[in-house]
């Protein structure tokens, strides 16, 4: 029974992990190092004496990384193609 569940479980780890793309990926890797070097920017000038402008730092450069990640996300949804102009859909 243990092994059965470990194999289901590593299934749907993988179809999970295959979701985003790789352009999706790296635009959220790229997020993430603009995030990285605003903390290491605010933590520099927080260190300096300069609290209020680290503080400042840190939240721009989270909501830039933010909108990356946004962007990022739009950007995967958009890629699944529409239907065509008039097609209709039905199940029987």
């Amino acid at each position: 029974m243990k092994k059965v569940l470990f194999l289901a479980l590593a299934a749907a780890s993988f179809t999970f992990a295959s979701c985003d793309s790789k352009t999706e990926n790296a635009q959220e890797n790229a997020a993430e190092q603009v995030e990285e070097a605003g903390e290491a920017k605010a933590d520099a000038m927080e260190n300096a004496g300069n609290e209020a402008g680290a503080d400042s730092v840190e939240n721009a450069t989270e909501a830039q990384a933010d909108k990356m990640e946004d962007a990022a996300d739009a950007g995967a949804s958009q890629a699944t193609p529409a239907p065509a102009a008039g097609a209709t859909t039905t199940q029987q």
